[in-house]
């Protein structure tokens, strides 16, 4: 593995030609050149890749097995040069009978064989006529060379434990790769040759990116392609690699050429993961022996071979965009109607400024009382008029209010504000924290009593993002009787309005959306500018935070070290951010992390929607006094 974690596979598909050895031999030698000189750490071939699949009762000959011993020699002696680790698949014999095994090769040397478990005998295959179950071969091999021989193997490359197993052994209620798994085989190989039938292939694509998540894994497939028979079956070379229930890389089918797919699978990923869910270890499983194949680095070039997403909380196919705001919108509204029916509540009170986040709250509040099929009008939505609001966010407000056909209020909180100034003796010029939180924590008590005066509950409005950085008044927008965005990120707020805006039949409501959507994210707290827009840009203070998000994600879902998202970082938002920026900001995202636990040790309740949550009752515990330096000293050293 390379500094970052990862383990480059290269999964490929040669050209092949049945029972011609040499022709196969040269062909995987010029994939392995190839595979080398990008730094793949494993290259691993199709099932019965040096003698082709598809060679039937010409297993039995002589020569031909011969010439497959020979050419395993030859293929050891070729790995001399090169760093990468050979797997490759050939039938081998032993005693009376014939197996279908994966070879392992690296550095002159055959480290060892896994034959296949389960062999198939229905419908268009029939390979118990030539090959034993991988039961019956627990050995050496003694043909010219020895090596050990064992369905019970696993291989160390590289810092990573990798298991093989072939073709059929995934199809099968419980494949040999689950136990693999539960050994400690973060990488699984998968030796296939797998014909194409009608909707074969969707099926094969869900079925290893299941297997990767069950077995919170690397799984990586090669399937015979180009040139194998097609007597009675047509092979198209598949190429896919996992990773935890992702599809990191997929060949295109049915093309006349030889196929690799390389990429850089995160087994910093799959070993948090697996610390983190306790229920994995709970499943181990020792009866394997492990094989030290290769502890050298190949994969020291700074070339990341796998996509690195800038959004983590809203990348996905965009196909499939208003499937998952609709099902995220749902699980929103679900959490807060299953509150109201809980406590028998049919009124809630929220706070409006014609930002993303209360427009969010809004729109998902209103989706609640639809599902219950209570009246909107039990919505009370107030907006609260401060020293910072601007016409085009009371506007927004006013409209998005009127449109959705909740009560409206309006309550400017100016003279209440000045009232209390005075009351502390607080200078009205100084512009400081106490001008700030003075506004939010007056907007927050209007909100808690028109709720004790309507018998109803507040909903709160904050974000996951807010939470993470602290930017929220303790004790003002922190609080509320429910919060509905607690679990969503900001760069989800704003993906979740837009698929709200998309979806509408309403073209006034989709107006007013998108230029919510528009506006510079503010707490407007500070007098606007000369012109009526907005002076004060959260983003401009506490850094961008389509970068809070990705740092967040980084270190909350997958415990990355700083050092891991900075270089991710610089890779995923090359051209548009600068490394001593992005340095900068995940220097104040750590330093605001550690310091604001206090709000969220004390958050209200609030429903999670995805993988990374904040709940001091769920998913995230932590002092509130401990300390950040451990993280900022790695950050100054980047």
């Amino acid at each position: 593995m390379n500094g970052l974690g990862y383990i480059r596979i290269a999964a490929i598909s040669p050209e092949v030609r049945p029972a011609d050895v040499d022709f196969n031999i040269s062909e995987i030698k010029k994939m392995l050149i190839l595979a080398d000189s990008k730094n793949a750490d494993i290259s691993f071939f199709p099932e019965m890749s040096i003698t082709g699949y598809t060679c039937a009762d010409l297993f039995f000959q002589q020569n031909l097995l011969e010439k497959t011993s020979d050419a395993l020699e030859d293929l050891a002696k070729f790995s001399k040069d090169l760093s990468t680790t050979i797997v490759v698949g050939a039938p081998l014999r032993h005693g009376n009978r014939l197996f279908n095994c994966a070879i392992v090769i690296h550095n002159g040397k055959i480290k060892g064989a896994v034959p296949k478990t389960h062999i198939p005998n229905y419908n268009e295959f029939y390979e118990k006529r030539w090959f034993a179950e991988g039961k019956h071969c627990d050995s050496v091999i003694s043909d010219n060379i020895e090596f050990p021989v064992s369905r019970n193997l696993l291989f160390s490359i590289n810092g990573a434990v990798v298991g093989i197993e072939i073709c059929e052994d995934l199809w099968v209620p419980a494949p040999p790769s689950c136990m693999m798994a539960m050994a400690g085989a973060e990488i699984i190989l998968n030796l296939s040759a797998t014909n194409e039938i009608a909707g074969k292939h969707r099926y094969l694509v869900d079925l290893i990116a299941q297997q990767s998540a069950r077995c919170r894994c690397g799984y990586a497939y090669a399937s015979a392609g180009l040139g194998e028979s097609s007597t009675d079956l047509v092979f198209s070379g598949n190429c896919i690699i996992a990773e935890n229930g992702s599809i990191l890389a997929e060949s295109k089918r049915f093309t006349l050429d030889s196929k690799m797919e390389i990429r850089d699978v995160d087994v910093d990923i799959i070993r948090n993961d697996r610390l983190k869910y306790s229920t994995f270890a709970d499943s181990a499983n020792n009866e394997f022996q492990i094989i030290d194949v290769a502890n050298n680095n190949v994969n020291k070039n700074e070339e990341i071979m796998r996509y690195v997403s800038s959004h983590p909380f809203t990348d996905g196919a965009p196909e499939l965009f208003r499937e998952r705001c609709n099902e995220i919108s749902s699980i929103q509204a679900w959490g807060l109607a299953q509150r109201l029916r809980a406590i028998n509540c049919k009124n809630t009170v929220i706070g409006i400024s014609g930002g993303l986040d209360s427009t969010l709250a809004l729109l998902v509040t209103v989706k609640a009382y639809d599902l219950l099929g209570y009246d909107r009008k039990g919505i009370t939505a107030v907006t609260m008029p401060g020293f910072g609001t601007t016409t085009r966010t009371h506007s927004n407000a006013s409209k998005l209010m009127e449109l959705l056909g909740v009560t409206m209020l309006e309550i400017p909180i100016g003279e209440a504000v000045e009232q209390h100034f005075k009351s502390i003796g607080h200078d009205p010029a100084v512009h400081d924290a106490t001008y700030e939180n003075s506004q939010a924590r007056e907007r927050t008590q209007i909100l808690m009593d028109l709720a004790n005066q309507t018998s109803g509950i507040v909903v709160g409005t904050g974000d996951l993002s807010e939470l993470a950085l602290g930017w929220c008044t303790y004790n003002g927008d922190q609080m509320s009787m429910y919060g509905v965005n607690t679990s969503v990120p900001k760069t989800l707020v704003k993906y979740l309005v837009e698929g709200y805006a998309n979806t509408t039949d309403k073209p006034e409501i989709r107006q007013v959306l998108l230029d919510i959507i528009d506006t510079p994210i503010s707490p407007e707290l500070l007098p606007a500018a000369q012109d009526d827009t907005i002076k004060q840009k959260t983003e401009d203070l506490v850094g961008p935070y389509e970068l809070h998000d990705f740092f967040l994600h980084g270190m909350l879902r997958h415990s990355f070290s700083p050092t891991k998202i900075f270089t991710l970082a610089c890779h995923a938002f090359n051209g548009k951010y600068g490394k001593e920026t992005i340095k900068h900001w995940l220097k104040t995202f750590y330093r605001r992390f550690f310091s604001q636990q206090f709000k969220r040790s004390c958050m209200p309740d609030g429903m999670k929607v995805g993988s990374v949550c904040l709940s001091p009752r769920g998913d995230w515990r932590m002092p509130s006094d401990a300390s950040a330096a451990l993280w900022l000293k790695e950050v100054e050293a980047l």
